[in-house]
Formats: structure tokens, sequence, C-alpha cells
């Protein structure tokens, strides 16, 4: 545990200065939307460190870092390509009016700091699995862990990829997107990449003491689904379309339902 608790004070201050950076870019360009691309980035590379860093199973690390990795990967892709050339997100736009001269500083601290600090503690379960050197050969809580997580991986990527192509369609301008994946849940990519998590807890469960690192999970799940996901997205849609009203009494929020069943109940 020693080696573990050196890589977890020296991660958070390597995701504390990556944030620490990529403010003062956003002070230079005057749009702090780029802490949504840093995001996944940021996981990527705080499993990699670990992987470097420490002597833990080989196989059981490769593994964390490689889904760790497309999915993190995929969300910095997606984002910065929805996000380029863009206005700052309406969301930070509106603070930023709100606090005026002072935002400079309170970016710092309410947008990449508290960033930085909730990215280190969801990927406590990634660095203390990696970190763990028992047992040395993948078990069947790796198998359905990595399955879950894959799952979750595509979950994300093709709600992700549906919405991008409603949105490029003109006639769906004002529209309410409730195709696809998004008529069996009206955020189905928040409900994939908590399944990313939690199929990765179910990977570091298969090393000794590792039930605390749920933790990860949950706080990532609380925050999809009570403060800065669908809480927070959906207060904001509201306020622009009353139909949006009729589809949150159709479709449910983050679990999915199956349409037909749900027309039947």
């Amino acid at each position: 545990m020693e080696i573990g608790i050196s890589i977890f004070f020296w991660n958070l201050v390597l995701i504390w200065t990556v944030m620490t950076v990529a403010w003062g870019i956003s002070l230079a360009i005057r749009n702090v939307t780029i802490v949504d691309s840093i995001w996944g980035l940021g996981f990527v590379l705080l499993a990699w460190t670990t992987y470097a860093a420490t002597d833990g199973a080989a196989a059981r690390g490769l593994l964390i870092c490689g889904l760790v990795t497309v999915w993190g990967g995929r969300l910095a892709g997606y984002l910065t390509w929805r996000n380029w050339k863009k206005p700052e997100d309406p969301r930070y736009g509106r603070w930023r009016k709100k606090v005026g001269e002072r935002f400079w500083i309170v970016s710092l601290v309410k947008v990449f700091w508290i960033q930085a600090l909730f990215l280190w503690v969801i990927a406590l379960g990634v660095q203390y699995g990696i970190a763990q050197p028992s047992p040395a050969r993948l078990t069947w809580l790796d198998v359905v862990g990595a399955l879950i997580a894959a799952a979750g991986i595509g979950i994300e990527a093709v709600a992700d990829a549906q919405l991008a192509r409603f949105k490029k369609d003109p006639e769906n301008r004002g529209r309410v997107m409730d195709r696809g994946l998004w008529g069996w849940s009206r955020h189905p990519n928040y409900f994939g990449e908590s399944l990313v998590w939690w199929g990765i807890f179910f990977i570091v469960l298969s090393t000794p003491v590792s039930f605390w690192t749920v933790v990860s999970p949950l706080v990532i799940t609380l925050v999809l689904t009570k403060m800065t996901g669908v809480a927070l997205t959906e207060k904001t849609i509201k306020e622009k379309r009353p139909e949006y009203r009729r589809y949150i009494e159709r479709v449910p929020a983050f679990f999915p339902k199956n349409p037909s069943k749900r027309s039947l109940s």
C-alpha cells in the first residue's frame, strides 16, 4: 500500500498541474470549454502514469489502461470536434456574465481545480487496480468488468453519434432527439459512461482489499445524475423547449426502458 499511497499523491499533483495549465490556456482564448476535452484525457494520463510508476499485474494494468484509453480518447476527440471554433458553452457563458471581472479566478477554483479533484477521486479505482500485483492472472471478475465497460463505451459512442447526426440535419432544428437510444433513455450517453466505471470497478474488485474503490462509480454516477449531467442539462433545455417536457413524460431520464414495453405499461 505504500506504493499505492505515493502514486495517489503524485497523480493528484499531476492532474492539478495539468488543469492549472489548461486554465491558463482558457484565459488566453477566453473560453473555459476546453476543460471538457481535458476531462477524458486526464483519466488516460493517470492510468498510464500509474502503470509506468508501479509494479502491478501487467495483464490487469494493460486491460484497465486499454479501456480507459479507448473511453477517454474517444470522449476527448468527440468533445473537441463538437466544440471546435464554437463559442463558449452557454453554461460557462452565463456564469462568466454573472461573476463578471472575477471570473478569471473563479474559473480556476470552481471549474478547473474542482474538476481536477473529481477526476482524481473517480480515478482512484483505476490507480489502485493498476498498482496491485495480485492476482497476477486475470479472473472472471476481470472478464465481467471488461464486458460491462466495453458495453458502456459502445452505448456512449453510439448515443453521441446518433445525436450528432440528428443535429446535423437542418430539419431537426429546435426539435427534441427521441430516436435510437434516445428513445430508451433521455441521457443514454451518461448511462453508458456510468457503465464504464461500474465495469472498471468489477475489474478492480478482483484485487485484494478493493471494495472501497466503489467510491469511483458512485461518485461519477452521482455527478452524471444529480450534478453536472442530467440535472444541469435538463434545467437548461426545459427553459427553451416546451416539447422537452412531453419527452420527459415519455422517456426515463437515465436507466433505459424499452419503448414498446413502456407503451404497454
